[in-house]
């Protein structure tokens, strides 16, 4: 886990959080505890080197539950090896087989890399819906 909070924490700072891993940690093992976050990692040498965390909601139209990808990381230094697509793969097959829905995830539009590997890995643009936010 440590290394994975680790990745998680780098990943953070990526986005303009400031270091935290005592913090990440406790909500990490928080979210996982209530199920709220499943944690997906993969790596190298028994190094933690991407992360992948998904919420697991229910389909109410549909009677089964949608996977949502919250987050992707791999550790720069080991990208373009396979590991985010292996995460993607990894979550896919884990989402189909406890018999979700869909799986879905959303990134920023002007994140090229990751759209390139998102339509790679089987995912498309759902145009017909509107994402709204309300900050609280």
């Amino acid at each position: 886990m440590a290394d994975a909070v680790e990745l998680f924490d780098a990943y953070r700072q990526h986005y303009g959080a400031n270091p935290a891993p005592a913090a990440v940690e406790e909500w990490m093992r928080d979210q996982m505890i209530t199920d709220r976050l499943r944690v997906y990692a993969a790596g190298r040498h028994d190094l933690v080197r991407g992360v992948c965390t998904v919420s697991v909601v229910p389909a109410s139209l549909t009677l089964r539950t949608v996977w949502l990808i919250r987050d992707l990381y791999v550790d720069p230094d080991a990208r373009r090896a396979g590991l985010g697509r292996a995460l993607l793969a990894h979550v896919a097959e884990a989402a189909h087989d406890e018999g979700a829905h869909r799986l879905s995830l959303q990134t920023e539009s002007d994140n090229v890399r990751a759209l390139e590997l998102y339509a790679r890995s089987g995912f498309e643009p759902v145009t017909e819906v509107v994402q709204l936010s309300r900050t609280l």
